[in-house]
């Protein structure tokens, strides 16, 4: 079996920035153990799967390790390849996803998705946190992933975790976080537990992000910088109970992959 394959660079309008993520066009869903091998051979932080579906497209999302239940640069690579690559004249993309019906609205030049708000929220401090990120924040919350705050983008530039002690830590991933510089609050993700040290731009931690970011400076759009080596910008907005995160996004690669052809019986839904 041939399928195609597209590498985007997203959240960025630059090659080589961003965060990568692998796009594979599907015609019908492939069983999930070859989606997850697919997915570890393009060693990635994330290999998205689409299928049309009716009005929309079905998506999921792999790790290099697991599948996951959201995933944003990702979602606007799919986007991308639908809208710029494959040229649909659709102005808003639905995608049924894990964690429900997700929207990909052009804007201009620039993809906006539509994501669901998950305020962190107080939490317990699990042992060896601290110790394993290398500097202690001044607030802990957690939603999905712990949710580490501090007082300036420089103490984010500077953490240097321990990653084999990051990855005893129970969760799938942490979050760290301050005011910026130059944007409004900047942040890192760090995911060892899930294949990924650190993960160079995150949609989905923006769902934790914005809503505690919106509520601590009194504003609903802001700017935002992911401050990793490659780096990446988010355009975000709060929206009640869901959060509109913007950015651009560029090809980087396409071709072929090669695959055994799924039985019919064994194909997951």
């Amino acid at each position: 079996m041939k399928l195609d394959i597209f590498q985007v660079d997203a959240f960025t309008s630059k090659p080589f920035g961003g965060n990568p993520a692998a796009v594979v066009p599907l015609d019908a869903w492939l069983p999930a153990e070859t989606m997850q091998s697919i997915a570890l051979e393009n060693n990635l932080s994330e290999t998205a799967f689409f299928v049309r579906e009716g009005d929309g497209y079905g998506l999921r999302w792999f790790t290099p390790t697991f599948e996951i239940d959201l995933c944003g640069h990702a979602t606007l690579a799919t986007a991308f390849v639908i809208f710029d690559v494959l040229g649909s004249s659709e102005n808003v993309l639905k995608f049924q996803t894990k964690s429900g019906e997700l929207t990909v609205e052009r804007v201009g030049e620039r993809l906006v998705m539509d994501f669901p708000s998950r305020p962190p929220v107080a939490c317990e401090v699990p042992e060896g946190l601290f110790e394993a990120i290398g500097k202690e924040p001044v607030e802990v919350l957690g939603s999905r992933d712990y949710f580490l705050v501090y007082e300036s983008e420089q103490d984010i530039l500077e953490i240097q975790p321990n990653f084999s002690k990051l990855a005893e830590i129970p969760t799938h991933a942490v979050i760290v976080t301050a005011k910026g510089d130059k944007s409004d609050f900047v942040s890192r993700f760090f995911a060892p537990e899930a294949g990924i040290n650190e993960d160079p731009v995150t949609g989905s931690a923006h769902c934790n992000l914005i809503p505690y970011w919106a509520e601590k400076l009194g504003k609903t759009e802001m700017f935002a910088r992911q401050v990793s080596a490659r780096g990446g910008e988010l355009y975000c907005e709060l929206a009640g109970d869901r959060v509109k995160i913007g950015g651009n996004a560029v090809l980087y690669l396409k071709g072929e992959i090669y695959v055994e052809a799924a039985d019919e019986k064994s194909i997951a839904a």
